[in-house]
């Protein structure tokens, strides 16, 4: 029986989750690959990875997923690193540079917009380099490590999970774990892929790991330890309860009512739990 073929997304937030896929035993039982969320969508759309950390956009728009229980990336706070990063108040933005990266804060953006911030936006693709963005745009939509690293003394940032949270009272949810249902057809019955993949997020979320994690990652992004810190206990919240599952599906309705999304199919769970009951 081949081993499941993971796909991973090589940022700061995901590293609790890879704990035990990177120090422990679990890592001996998958093929781990790293990219960015929107190729990591891709890969399990291509069949080319079995399990991945979707954005969670992804699962309107590839069938024949089913979500791993209780694990995610999420907020229920400012996150820092979903930004819409511009020169100018968010009432004069006009063209909106949208990182390629993302699939997931792509549809929260135009949601954001057409909802509550004023519609008449025009949206493009570009790669994540914010100088050439607003050369070229009014703003930047910015994801993960790169918004991070942005330097808010030099431009106006809109964090788009404290807006969400402000206009909706529900956490936002950014990813989650899915696995392929012919993959999970397959696997061997004898794992049990719910269990492995939350005990790796409750090992990467221990003390002195996220300690570990702060101080390897701190150098990598240009920030100090105590910020990669916070940002990991504080702004990012890796469990998949009610309020997130209720959260995610409010932004499912909201972005198909505008078109960002096609209608979401009906969450289907890997295994039951407790967690995932709305």
């Amino acid at each position: 029986m081949r081993r499941l073929r993971i796909s991973a997304i090589s940022y700061l937030n995901t590293a609790p989750l890879m704990w035990d896929f990177e120090h422990g035993a679990a890592g001996r039982q998958f093929d781990i690959s790293y990219t960015i969320p929107s190729a990591c969508a891709q890969a399990l759309e291509a069949g080319t990875a079995d399990i991945g950390i979707i954005p969670a956009a992804a699962y309107a728009l590839i069938p024949g997923l089913k979500i791993l229980p209780d694990v995610a990336i999420a907020s229920r706070r400012a996150v820092r690193s979903i930004l819409l990063v511009s020169k100018m108040p968010v009432e004069k933005i006009r063209t909106v540079a949208l990182d390629t990266s993302s699939i997931t804060s792509v549809a929260l953006t135009k949601v954001l917009f057409e909802r509550w911030l004023g519609g008449g936006r025009t949206f493009s693709p570009m790669a994540p380099d914010v100088e050439k963005m607003l050369a070229q745009h009014d703003a930047g939509l910015l994801i993960g490590d790169p918004a991070l690293q942005i330097d808010r003394s030099r431009y106006l940032t809109l964090d788009l999970a404290e807006e969400w949270i402000r206009f909706t009272g529900k956490p936002f949810v950014f990813a989650f774990w899915a696995i392929r249902e012919d993959a999970l057809q397959a696997a061997d019955s004898a794992q049990d892929l719910s269990a492995i993949f939350q005990t790796s997020r409750d090992h990467g979320l221990l003390t002195e790991n996220l300690n570990f994690i702060a101080r390897e990652w701190a150098p990598r992004l240009g920030i100090s330890e105590s910020q990669a810190r916070t940002y990991l206990t504080e702004n990012i919240y890796y469990h998949l309860d009610a309020e997130c599952l209720e959260g995610m599906q409010l932004f499912y309705r909201y972005a198909a009512e505008i078109g960002a999304l096609p209608p979401a199919p009906e969450m289907l769970f890997a295994s039951p739990a407790k967690a995932v009951i709305i």
